[in-house]
């Protein structure tokens, strides 16, 4: 469905953005660890307002996490169906003058909006969500081209920085915090935030954490993505999905501290979340597997002639490059700080539970 006739970008983005889009063009160039720009008072006053009154409900069917389980986060990528300012919204992100305004901000060319809206449309994060450090997947699963960059857009009035949540850029998310160089970008109402996608692009945000009284709020935000057909050489790397980073334990942990029960919860929760995630990493890992022997081996699930090397399917040798990734990356997080320092608590934690 294309945008009306009738479209005035003038009145959904403010005028001071519009005016000002060459000192943003400057810090997006400029932009630390990576490159990014943060807009405030991004839509006109009026058509945020609209979209913040039509944010979807919170509901289970749209909150199943990674472990198939519902969780803290609802998605809806169905923008269209969400109400008429919505669907201003779509016609916004996708028409040629605004395509041409995150290209001069961004100095990407030939964007290509993402009508599937994979992995973007409306986030809802509850309290106690977070998000681990993590790098983009690179190409997208239908069109195959290229991801070049996020735009999010913020939709919570009043939040304070310290209810957590707030977007993080890193420069290596697998240094020590002390280490890393990390941007922090309070998710305020109507702010917009634009970053490139690329294989240093480290973000996540913290853990929201509501005062008493303020449970009941959450964390709304906008996303699109946006796309091009190909890419400068030295920014393109082989497929992958979407990496993450454990996070490292938090910095109150110092030899002789004395846990609380907020700290052992803490804990308690990382292990759980590294649980989960080597669990997906070796599941993933024996599917592949499994597949490679498929189409390795021919007959039967038999284990016969190998196939001769320009009979090799594209598929096997997909799976390959995956198996390789997925073993990289099992090995980096067994050699992670976090992950050696919290060996003693996992060996206890076995022991306890007789699983040794």
């Amino acid at each position: 469905m294309m945008p009306s006739a009738e479209f005035r970008i003038e009145s959904l983005v403010s005028q001071h953005v519009l005016d000002s889009e060459t000192s943003f063009a400057r810090a997006f160039k400029e932009g630390r660890p990576f490159r990014h720009v943060v807009m405030d008072n991004f839509l006109t006053a009026g058509f945020c307002e609209s979209i913040s009154s039509q944010f979807p409900d919170f509901r289970d069917a749209h909150a199943i996490n990674e472990n198939e389980e519902i969780g803290g986060k609802a998605t809806r990528e169905k923008v269209r169906t969400l109400g008429d300012a919505f669907e201003q919204l779509d016609d916004l992100v996708r028409h040629p003058e605004f395509l041409a305004l995150v290209e001069h901000i961004t100095g990407v060319p030939h964007l290509h909006y993402d009508p599937y809206y994979f992995g973007g449309g409306t986030h809802e994060n509850c309290d106690g969500q977070d998000l681990d450090p993590h790098i983009d997947f690179n190409y997208h699963p239908v069109t195959s081209q290229h991801r070049r960059l996020n735009l999010i857009i913020y939709l919570n009035e009043g939040w304070q920085e310290d209810w957590g949540g707030s977007l993080q850029l890193h420069q290596d998310p697998y240094r020590e915090p002390d280490e890393d160089e990390i941007v922090t970008v309070n998710p305020s109402i109507n702010r917009c935030v634009i970053f490139e996608t690329s294989e240093h692009s480290w973000h996540g945000f913290e853990r929201i954490a509501l005062p008493d009284g303020k449970k009941h709020f959450s964390r709304k935000s906008f996303a699109v993505y946006y796309y091009t057909d190909t890419r400068p050489p030295d920014e393109t790397a082989e497929e992958h999905s979407t990496i993450y980073v454990e996070r490292h334990l938090p910095r109150r942990f110092q030899a002789g501290v004395t846990l609380t029960s907020e700290d052992t919860g803490e804990i308690k929760r990382l292990l759980r979340r590294r649980d989960q995630h080597l669990q997906r990493l070796y599941r993933d890992n024996q599917e592949l597997l499994s597949k490679l022997n498929e189409l390795r081996y021919s007959g039967g699930g038999t284990r016969k002639s190998m196939a001769l090397p320009e009979e090799v399917p594209t598929d096997l040798k997909s799976a390959f490059r995956m198996i390789q990734v997925l073993r990289h990356r099992v090995a980096e997080m067994e050699a992670s700080t976090s992950w050696r320092i919290t060996a003693p608590v996992r060996a206890i934690k076995r022991l306890i539970s007789g699983k040794y």
